[in-house]
């Protein structure tokens, strides 16, 4: 379902990441409205904060720039790893979320 935003939305480069979109796809599937009309302030704030914590880990939430960092850097093997890094960002935020719920 979100392969798609791979490579900045099929490979442009140009939008957001495609890790940072499938974080955001997850705190909407997890913390978003049940239905119409209903309140979404939770799940922007949610999401607002991880955009946050995400821009401030890897330095830009856009495709092109973090690819450049990726290269001058030399993560191997490239966009896996900061998958991995910004998956492991998404859990910790949960377990901060998650007390929020109770």
């Amino acid at each position: 379902m979100a392969s798609g935003l791979g490579g900045g939305v099929g490979g442009s480069q140009q939008e957001m990441c495609g890790a940072l979109s499938g974080g955001v796809l997850v705190l909407g599937c997890l913390f978003g409205p049940a239905g119409a009309g209903e309140d979404r302030q939770f799940v922007s704030d949610r999401v607002a904060q991880y955009r946050e914590r995400f821009a401030e880990r890897f330095g830009a939430t856009r495709c092109a720039p973090l690819r450049q960092r990726i290269e001058a850097e030399s993560w191997l093997p490239g966009c896996d790893v900061l998958v991995e890094h910004a998956t492991e960002e998404l859990l910790t935020f949960l377990a901060e979320v998650e007390p929020e719920l109770d």
